[in-house]
């Protein structure tokens, strides 16, 4: 059976989201970006701001020499995360079977067998580009197609605006003529090493069999072989959307002062396990994203074994996540951290147990869990979490 696969794109999403709360940015140039930083790069811009030679990534200073009146607003990321939670609630409706990004504005859906409760494909993507411009004035980019790669460089080829369906066995001839830029998961080094070989096109560079591609791109050419014919058996994952709690910490100052950053780590890990205990559920892996004062970002992952709802072991697993996240000298203006969650599994104690490490600190935790139920959130806390953000040790 051929699946469907519905690829929702609302593009430059960061700017769609700013004109649609001020409807009247629209049809200016503008660029999201952090101001107050010598080496601020742009994090989105709107499609007229790219016409003028504005690229994400690019540094400020230069886009301002560009165009010197150009609009410039900050990022707010946690505006752009709270619209990516109400889109996946409407397309929710439709299949569980959702894949999307944080902030992107990119939503994969598997409407495979669906057809009998909501219609054709088309019909359930074209329901959702209206549902989302009557009730947030946002306007995706959609396209249906067998599998996530054909969906995605349909969208591609259709943005900032558009609609493309491509049928079942049509995928090697729609991807034929296009440029190979165009094919997700290729990348510039090996773009570079087409053009070295004079392939522009995706029909060019079917010519090479799969022994010719692994002379220039060794184990990655079984892969590239099979993207530029159309093959992409890889599922829509739901992802942690549906399984994470998140928390965030705004410095009042961008720094870099340790006692500062611990301190955020802490508040964060403290106020996402109190959430878990709550719900009875347990942190599996945790990710720290930093946040940096010319809008750059830096991430780290590492799973939590045994997963735990209790601050003191999360802080201490996290504490030497920030370390691996911080790789840069710049200063830190966000931070923000990320836990998947499960079920707690309920496990019949020892009977003689002894009192490790984790058993008293989870017996500390339960009573200054007591201690706050009963005078409130703020009336006790670690002494690390009392360093002043004016002036740090």
């Amino acid at each position: 059976m051929n699946r469907s696969i519905i690829h929702l794109n609302i593009a430059d999403f960061a700017v769609a989201v700013e004109t649609s709360v001020t409807p009247a940015l629209k049809g200016y140039p503008l660029i999201i970006a952090p101001s107050g930083s010598s080496r601020a790069v742009v994090y989105d811009m709107s499609d007229e701001a790219f016409r003028q030679g504005v690229r994400k990534g690019m540094p400020l200073a230069r886009a301002r020499q560009l165009n010197t009146q150009i609009k410039i607003l900050p990022p707010r990321f946690n505006q752009y995360e709270r619209v990516m939670k109400d889109l996946l609630k409407q397309a929710v409706a439709f299949t569980p079977l959702i894949e999307s990004g944080t902030l992107d504005g990119h939503i994969f859906m598997d409407v495979t067998g669906a057809s009998r409760l909501f219609g054709p494909s088309m019909d359930v993507a074209f329901k959702l580009k209206k549902a989302f411009k009557k009730t947030f004035r946002l306007d995706p980019i959609w396209s249906v197609a067998s599998n996530k790669l054909i969906a995605k460089v349909a969208t591609r080829i259709v943005k900032p605006a558009g609609e493309y369906m491509v049928s079942p066995g049509d995928e090697k001839n729609f991807l034929a003529p296009l440029p190979l830029n165009l094919i997700p998961g290729i990348g510039t080094a090996e773009l570079n090493r087409f053009r070295e070989l004079n392939l522009l096109f995706v029909s060019q560079a079917r010519a090479l069999t799969l022994e010719q591609l692994q002379v220039p791109f060794n184990n990655r050419a079984e892969k590239i072989y099979d993207w530029i014919r159309g093959i992409d058996p890889t599922p829509v994952d739901p992802g942690q959307h549906q399984s994470s709690l998140a928390a965030d910490h705004e410095f009042s100052g961008d720094t870099n002062a340790r006692d500062l950053l611990k301190k955020a780590v802490y508040l964060l890990a403290g106020k996402i396990c109190t959430t878990l205990r709550s719900r009875k559920q347990v942190c599996s892996a945790a990710k720290i994203i930093l946040s940096y004062s010319d809008g750059r970002q830096n991430a780290a992952r590492t799973p939590i074994t045994p997963a735990t709802s209790n601050e003191m072991i999360l802080f201490k697993r996290c504490n030497l996540l920030l370390d691996k996240a911080r790789t840069r000298r710049v200063r830190i203006r966000h931070l923000r951290l990320v836990c998947e969650t499960r079920i707690r599994h309920h496990v019949q104690a020892q009977l003689f147990a002894d009192k490790t490490t984790e058993t008293r600190q989870a017996s500390l935790v339960r009573a200054m869990d007591r201690v706050r139920d009963r005078f409130g959130s703020h009336s006790i806390a670690p002494a690390l979490t009392l360093v002043d953000e004016k002036n740090p040790q």
